[in-house]
């Protein structure tokens, strides 16, 4: 089961690769999104993956008793899906905000798109505009 993780691994991060290298900003996100799922992988492998019980350890002993399962890589892959998530939300508002004011999401042409702050923005532009020309 291990190798066939390995090699899902490896195609999840060339996928991710190739789309973070693509120059368009969504497929840079989904890039990354990819990218954290392998991370998470490789963390959950890298625990061993064992057919043991729970790690839960019974009334008056003070370990758990026969083979059990590692804790700890899962509660780690938790954590990370979690923090990767919050990550991913972060990341698609900026996307929209990029989008709504330079109307594109390639990072060639933001640097050189004007802002487009949208209708109440140019009122304000004006009304400050006609404040200081009085």
């Amino acid at each position: 089961m291990e190798p066939l993780l390995a090699i899902t691994i490896g195609v999840l991060i060339t996928c991710s690769v190739y789309l973070m290298l693509s120059g368009h900003l969504l497929r840079f996100i989904f890039g990354l999104v990819l990218i954290s799922n392998a991370a998470n992988l490789t963390i959950f492998v890298a625990g061993r993956l064992t057919e043991g019980a729970p790690p839960l350890i019974p009334e008056g002993a003070d370990a758990p008793l026969g083979e059990v399962a590692n804790a700890l890589p899962q509660a780690l892959v938790l954590t990370a899906i979690v923090i990767g998530f919050g990550l991913f939300a972060f990341a698609i508002v900026l996307v929209f905000r990029a989008w709504t004011s330079l109307s594109t999401l390639h990072p060639d042409e933001m640097e050189l798109a004007e802002p487009n702050y949208g209708a109440h923005a140019k009122a304000t532009k004006l009304a400050l505009k006609k404040d200081t020309t009085q």
